[in-house]
């Protein structure tokens, strides 16, 4: 399956999870790497206006494309997630979640809803797991927004 994120361009050929590692984000803690994608380049955009403002989007920004395995993804509903998963800023069950189900290492993937578009959906990369080897970066072009 193909996923995608947008990120400063420096940056887009990095898979290393190091940004979500030194900041956490809403389904980590500090600490716990991963890679936060989303099924679309627009939902990758919009994800990250939210977080940025509109306004403020810088221009040196890249969408990059992944291929992962999609025979490993664990799928979430917004009913199996915390009350508050939704809130901002993140909440601590939310993030507590995230952390469990990643440092238990069952899933490639952790498929999530979008707090944004609840029936669309992001996609947690567990950079730790074993077919992490197979994830490849397919394409990286310039976000000419």
């Amino acid at each position: 399956m193909l996923l995608y994120r947008i990120g400063k361009t420096k940056y887009a050929h990095d898979l290393t999870g190091m940004g979500a590692k030194l900041n956490g984000g809403r389904w980590n803690h500090e600490g716990i790497p991963c890679i936060y994608l989303a099924e679309s380049r627009a939902l990758s955009l919009l994800e990250y206006a939210a977080h940025t403002g509109i306004d403020k989007i810088p221009p040196t920004l890249s969408f990059t494309t992944l291929e992962v395995p999609d025979d490993s993804v664990h799928e979430l509903s917004a009913d199996e997630l915390p009350a508050n998963w939704f809130q901002r800023p993140h909440s601590t069950e939310s993030r507590d979640m995230g952390s469990a189900l990643l440092t238990k290492n069952d899933s490639l993937l952790l498929k999530i809803p979008s707090v944004i578009i609840e029936q669309e959906y992001n996609f947690i990369l567990n950079i730790s797991h074993p077919l992490f080897n197979s994830v490849k970066i397919t394409e990286v072009e310039r976000y000419k927004g």
